[in-house]
């Protein structure tokens, strides 16, 4: 029998803004994957959505969060300018990972993130400031080049997601997976592109992810 699952908005308050989250908790569960966003998107992305639902049913709590308040997001879908900055994402990523922590329903769950286009640069960026509380990242079609020099500090091991249509993406993941040291892993799936929007792909993504955080977030956290 599938868990009961536990879902709530929520409001985060990371410095002097405080931004919108749905935080999705199944019952028993013990670790959390928080999702950053990419490029134009929301917590109310369908595919992030639908990789959510897959992690809730495997039993993992999710937050989908946005990075940005309104009158951020429509200065950026003007300029594209804020979606770039990967410091300023960085820093409410980790604000939102802060709050986790001080949230009596979050406190105990261990932490991973879930990173699309820039989100998963800054998601690499915040686990390497955060290296004691993010225990497992995955990039999906994401940037990590974008991440610079902090690639070399991040300790939470992670799994790159790309499709095998995204060429470009490739080589860009390919360059900064080189720059880590820690444990990684490679995924191309053969024919699909950036957004994984063939049939079946997105489904490919969220098995690979679950099974990603499972061993990271469940059995090795439970092992520690």
């Amino acid at each position: 029998m599938q868990s009961k699952i536990s879902l709530r908005s929520v409001d985060v308050s990371v410095g002097e803004s405080t931004i919108q989250g749905d935080l999705n908790i199944p019952e028993n569960s013990s670790a959390i994957v928080v999702f950053a966003h990419g490029s134009g998107s929301s917590r109310h992305s369908p595919r992030n959505k639908f990789v959510a639902e897959v992690l809730n049913q495997g039993g993992l709590a999710t937050l989908l969060v946005d990075l940005l308040i309104p009158s951020e997001e429509a200065i950026d879908m003007q300029t594209a300018h804020i979606r770039f900055d990967i410091p300023f994402l960085a820093e409410r990523l980790i604000g939102v990972t802060d709050w986790l922590s001080r949230s009596p329903d979050t406190a105990r769950l261990s932490v991973g993130y879930f990173g699309a286009s820039t989100g998963a640069a800054a998601a690499l960026v915040a686990a390497a400031k955060r290296p004691d509380v993010v225990k497992a990242i995955v990039s999906r079609g994401g940037r990590p080049d974008l991440a610079g020099a902090w690639l070399r500090h991040v300790r939470a091991p992670t799994l790159f997601i790309v499709g095998g249509e995204d060429r470009q993406v490739i080589l860009l993941n390919r360059e900064a997976a080189k720059m880590l040291k820690i444990e990684y892993r490679f995924e191309i799936i053969p024919g699909a592109g950036h957004l994984f929007e063939e049939p079946g792909m997105l489904e490919k993504v969220a098995r690979l992810a679950y099974d990603w955080f499972k061993e990271y977030l469940i059995r090795r956290t439970k092992a520690a």
